[in-house]
């Protein structure tokens, strides 16, 4: 694809673009051209196609943007990846910010942080997600702080499944604190496991975005892959295994002490959490805070923080978990000083 003109320094100018492939039109204007809409709707702009051309009208900064959204996802067609309102709000969301180059490519991290599972091809969102990837890729040990929505989990379980399925490791482990279990958990009906399976289900529902729903039980069933509640991960030693401690702002400093230290040898682990968002007990301090704390200047430990711009839900989700910031920001601020009298 090639740029017709220049970004526009006159309102009214359109940019226009030419596509070289036509076969990739159809996905990249989405059924009904869905993803031309969404595209206008996001920016305040005008796009309109007349065969492999599209011209964009608007606001300089803003036309600007749809061109680079519009050449990011048709770049990661021609890499064979699909294109989905996901995607579309993603390249939107980076090109605003200026993270484009004007062809596109460096969009999504140019293809190659991308992880390929069973099901479906995942790749960075944000620049702190391309950052994340990386941090995976080169640590054994990595710490992904954030808000709801910013793919902290969801990534990691992509990046532990890709393993799995290549051989890098035996098995993957997959584990969250169960903080009621102290009170709540044995009015629920069933067995342990069914107790604990409410707890656990965002990470099956991770993993069946990754592979077959047959290679899930199966791999389930045949120990390659295991969900438990922290409790279960004492006194073992993960060797040859990719663990996840997902929901870590709940764990006390003992439990995660006790996590931690079951890295073994061929081994990868991802501790992931958001302290903004701790159901322990009044006083008590969480083990995420801790271990932050305590190991945050440790050679060859990953801290990846993540913040409201890297939501990839919802544009709601990022206002409210904006409003929630700011609202804990005012409160922390100090009063001011009485005046005397």
């Amino acid at each position: 694809m090639r740029n017709a003109s220049d970004t526009p320094s006159d309102i009214g100018v359109p940019i226009h673009l030419e596509f070289d492939d036509n076969l990739l039109l159809p996905p990249l204007f989405g059924e009904h051209d869905r993803h031309i809409a969404r595209i206008e709707q996001l920016l305040g702009v005008s796009l309109s196609s007349r065969g492999n051309r599209v011209a964009i009208a608007g606001p300089p900064s803003r036309a600007a943007a749809a061109r680079d959204a519009l050449l990011a996802l048709y770049q990661r067609l021609k890499r064979g990846h699909a294109v989905d309102v996901g995607d579309v709000d993603a390249a939107v969301r980076l090109a605003e910010r200026g993270e484009g180059d004007g062809t596109g490519a460096d969009l999504f991290g140019g293809g190659e942080l991308a992880i390929r599972t069973r099901k479906r091809v995942v790749g960075p969102r944000s620049a702190n997600q391309a950052h994340y990837l990386k941090t995976l890729r080169e640590r054994e040990m990595v710490f992904a702080l954030g808000p709801a929505g910013t793919g902290k989990t969801y990534l990691a379980v992509a990046m532990a499944v890709q393993a799995l399925t290549a051989g890098q490791v035996d098995r993957i482990i997959l584990s969250r604190p169960a903080v009621e279990a102290g009170e709540r958990l044995g009015f629920l009906p069933g067995d342990l496991r069914e107790k604990v399976d409410p707890y656990l289900r965002p990470l099956y529902d991770a993993l069946h975005d990754m592979l077959p729903g047959e290679q899930v039980l199966k791999r389930i069933a045949s120990g390659e892959i295991e969900i438990a509640p922290l409790a279960f991960m004492r006194g073992r030693t993960l060797a040859n295994a990719f663990a996840i401690l997902d929901e870590a702002q709940n764990t006390t400093p003992v439990q995660m002490k006790m996590f931690l230290t079951r890295l073994g040898e061929n081994s990868r682990m991802v501790v992931t959490g958001d302290l903004s968002q701790v159901d322990l007990p009044p006083g008590t301090r969480s083990g995420l805070d801790d271990a932050l704390e305590t190991l945050g200047t440790v050679p060859g430990i990953g801290i990846v923080r993540f913040d409201a711009r890297d939501v990839v839900r919802h544009r709601l989700v990022t206002a409210i978990v904006q409003a929630y910031d700011a609202r804990d920001a005012q409160r922390r601020k100090p009063l001011p000083p009485e005046s005397g009298r």
